[in-house]
């Protein structure tokens, strides 16, 4: 299991990266995971998606903090 601190740095990383199609990877991943029937692993790359968003669209820090 990811720490919040982890899940954000991977997020972080990702968006550093690959920019805005760092969310269309997520949800490529979630999708094929789905298909496969890898709903845990699916799971988890829907919550990276979701903190990859917030950071891409302001609403997150590369630390993760909330942004207002």
């Amino acid at each position: 299991m990811m720490t919040e601190n982890e899940l954000n740095m991977l997020a972080a990383y990702m968006v550093d990266t690959h920019g805005f199609k760092a969310i269309q990877y997520a949800e490529s991943a979630v999708s094929e995971l789905e298909m496969i029937g890898e709903t845990l692993r699916a799971d988890a790359w829907r919550s990276l998606r979701s903190v990859v968003l917030d950071m891409v669209e302001g609403r997150r820090s590369r630390a993760g903090h909330p942004l207002h």
